[in-house]
Order: structure tokens, then C-alpha cells, then sequence
């Protein structure tokens, strides 16, 4: 009798863990594949602030402001006009959109105030700047 019991406890004591690590990759592969990249493919040198940027909302579009003056609404090249015309259709799309301007730490401010007046023109009210943290030297 003690037999048939010891036995019987040697298989409840092993544990398979191999769906479990299955299902953890799954999910990982997942996770990977849906988030979405941050816009980094303008060569920008952003200026530094004291403290850390909060992360970019999930859903965000970018402005970015060359150190020439060159503008870009996502990676579309813009005027101006362009980037209220544009602003204005994404707003309509999306009434609760997200904006951060990019601007090259050797932008001149006047570009940057230009790129803010276009967004207020266009009623953008949720707007951050883009920087870099001051330790990442």
C-alpha cells in the first residue's frame, strides 16, 4: 500500500513548465510587434532638459524642424501652409491629437514660435517638445 501512494505523490510533484515559458515568448513576440516605433528618422540633434521626458503619448505626431529650417509633419516635407493644412486635416480625423515638435538644438527660436503659432492657428492644444535628457553624455 505505502507503494501505490509514494508513487502516486512523484507525479503530482513534477510540474511542466513548458507551456508556461510557450505562452511567455508568445506574449513577448506580441508586445514587441504591437508597440509603436518612436520617430527618429531625421539626424536631429534635440536640446537637453534638466530633468526626464515623459513618454511620448501611443498615438503622436511629430513636427520636426531642421537646423536649415526645413519642416516636416511626420516624414512629409512642409511649408508653412503646408503644416496647417495638414495639422487642420489630422485634427479633423482626430480631434483629440497629439503634436510634439522635434527642433534641432541649432534651430533658431523664430522657426520654433513659427511652428507654435501654426499649431494654435490650427487649435492643436495638446503640444510637447521634444528633448534630450541633460546626463546622457
Amino acid at each position: 500500500m505505502k507503494k501505490c501512494s509514494h508513487a502516486g505523490h512523484d507525479t503530482l510533484t513534477e510540474l511542466n513548465i513548458t507551456p508556461l515559458l510557450d505562452l511567455a515568448f508568445v506574449l513577448l513576440v506580441i508586445f514587441i510587434i504591437t508597440t509603436t516605433p518612436i520617430v527618429n528618422d531625421l539626424d536631429l540633434t534635440l536640446p537637453e532638459a534638466s530633468k526626464r521626458q515623459k513618454d511620448p503619448p501611443k498615438k503622436a505626431n511629430y513636427v520636426t524642424v531642421e537646423a536649415g529650417g526645413k519642416m516636416f509633419l511626420n516624414k512629409k516635407e512642409v511649408d508653412l501652409a503646408g503644416l496647417q493644412e495638414g495639422l487642420i486635416g489630422l485634427r479633423t480625423d482626430d480631434p483629440d491629437l497629439n503634436v510634439i515638435v522635434r527642433g534641432d538644438s541649432k534651430t533658431k527660436y523664430r522657426k520654433i514660435r513659427e511652428v507654435m503659432d501654426v499649431l494654435q492657428q490650427a487649435n492643436i492644444v495638446k503640444v510637447d517638445l521634444a528633448t534630450e535628457p541633460a546626463d546622457k553624455k
